[in-house]
């Protein structure tokens, strides 16, 4: 059962409370930096790492710090935390870190980070506030990983992924002819087109899976009532 519970509190940040699908938060990068899938995926890795990292921290010290001041504190710890990641990754990975460019040192006004860290991790303890970064930051990752992959393929024709560390092709497919590919959708407005339809798309499915269980449980509480008058004659 409490392995259940604490898989939960993962699942529940990549599909019912998905940062991007669901509560539309930490927008800014979702259209800024997924024209690619290798800079998407960079991107994820980062807020990840912010977010698991800060939601362990601000857990270990919420009793310490007193409310008045809790905000500030939090917003020091994640400032702390995005410039030693944007730190590594200048050193390690320095194209991709171009690449991502303002968009990097902006993890520390995300919503997401700021938002998990004041509605979870003040009042949870570290194991769940770990876990709530994690499947947070999956859900923030996966959101990112299909917006970029439609936009990629579309807008280009090909999909293809580099190596963060050397920035050399590690794969590169041409799907279908460049000539055919449809430029807008690596600009700026195809991120809010792809963004939209996926939503869209999300939702009907999930209002569909929504309308199935209505349905299944009012056809159970049928049969059950059918069952009970039968006992009961």
């Amino acid at each position: 059962m409490k392995i259940k519970e604490k898989l939960k509190i993962v699942t529940s940040g990549i599909i019912q409370g998905n940062p991007t699908f669901v509560l539309f938060i930490g927008m800014c990068a979702v259209l800024a930096v997924t024209n690619t899938f290798s800079s998407a995926f960079g991107m994820g890795l980062a807020v990840i790492a912010v977010l698991v990292l800060s939601n362990v921290i601000i857990s270990l010290i919420r009793k310490l710090v007193p409310d008045d001041i809790r905000i500030p504190v939090y917003i020091v710890v994640i400032a702390v935390l995005v410039t030693v990641i944007q730190m590594f990754m200048e050193a390690f990975t320095a194209d991709l870190a171009a690449t991502l460019g303002v968009y990097l040192p902006l993890v520390v006004v995300n919503c997401i980070i700021l938002g998990r860290a004041e509605a979870y991790a003040n009042k949870n303890t570290v194991l769940d506030s770990f876990l709530d970064g994690i499947g947070t930051g999956l859900g923030f990752l996966a959101a990112v990983s299909a917006v970029s992959i439609i936009r990629e393929i579309v807008g280009t024709g090909a999909f293809g992924f580099k190596d963060p560390f050397t920035n050399t092709v590690l794969f590169q497919v041409q799907l279908f002819p460049q000539q055919y590919a449809i430029s807008l959708f690596v600009q700026n407005a195809g991120a809010f087109l792809v963004l939209g339809l996926l939503v869209a798309v999300i939702n009907a499915v999930s209002n569909k899976i929504i309308k199935n269980r209505a349905q299944k449980a009012a056809a159970k509480k049928v049969v059950a009532v059918a069952t009970q008058s039968e006992v009961g004659k």
